[in-house]
């Protein structure tokens, strides 16, 4: 008995995997930062790109249709897209008025965006309806913000922005126009001036500089002054917003698509 070995069991407790004090959870951490950095580079290019171009982008996603044949891809026009001297919103909306067969909402809608991204400091002055005749824009005053100096004809700063932005939304199209100039209803104490006169040159005004911004004179059908007469705020004819600009751009058999 003496010579007997003794027997000793050795006891090894398998290890599992590495679980909470392993490595993988540090694969999916970097995966999450990798995406993070992603997001914010994505948003400072964003920043970097002018409101133009950021709006040729959404225009392009809002009107794109994987069913229709001939889409256009944006990385094909990437450069076109990024690259290009001289962005203008008639360039930007541009190639989607004219391969969507343009509807008074389409152009209502396109109006609306260029207003948004191109003149936001404004926006509230813009009126954008569709109509029986077609689309009505109309361009408002506003107390401390007037589209022409008192009394007169003469456009001011503001009055040009805005009609420029207008005309390069409108002349990508060719549809006829009538342009419509409005007073409010304070009168003048002479009688060799009034109300009518003023409207009326005021939409000349507006006329003029429409032609100069590129809008083909052949389609500019009536141009009429109405003084106080149409009011927009009928409760209060001496509302500022009743000093206005109506530019109607026509479509063909309007009433009844919208019937």
């Amino acid at each position: 008995m003496k010579d007997s070995k003794q027997i000793i069991i050795k006891k090894v407790k398998k290890k599992e995997s590495e679980g909470r004090h392993g490595g993988s959870w540090k694969v999916a951490y970097a995966d999450f930062v990798t995406a993070m950095m992603a997001f914010f580079l994505l948003l400072w290019l964003i920043t970097m790109v002018s409101p133009e171009k950021r709006a040729r982008v959404a225009e392009y996603f809002k009107y794109f249709s994987l069913f229709k044949e001939g889409g256009v891809s944006i990385m094909e026009k990437s450069s076109a897209i990024f690259n290009e001297s001289g962005e203008t919103p008639a360039k930007v909306f541009a190639p989607y008025l004219e391969q969507n067969n343009v509807t008074p909402a389409a152009l209502k809608e396109a109006i609306k965006q260029a207003v948004e991204t191109l003149l936001k400091d404004v926006k509230e002055q813009i009126l954008v309806r569709v109509v029986d005749e077609g689309v009505k824009i109309e361009i408002v005053d506003k107390n401390g913000s007037t589209m022409f100096e008192l009394g007169s004809a003469n456009l001011t700063s503001t009055a040009k922005q805005i009609l420029k932005v207008m005309a390069d939304n409108i002349k990508i199209i060719s549809n006829p126009l009538y342009i419509e100039g409005h007073t409010d209803a304070y009168s003048y104490s002479t009688n060799h001036y009034s109300n009518w006169e003023l409207s009326t040159d005021r939409a000349n005004a507006a006329r003029r500089f429409l032609e100069e911004a590129g809008i083909d004179p052949e389609r500019i059908v009536k141009v009429v002054g109405y003084a106080d007469k149409d009011p927009l705020i009928k409760e209060n004819p001496l509302d500022p917003r009743n000093r206005r600009i109506s530019i109607t751009v026509l479509f063909k058999d309007n009433k009844n698509k919208k019937k």
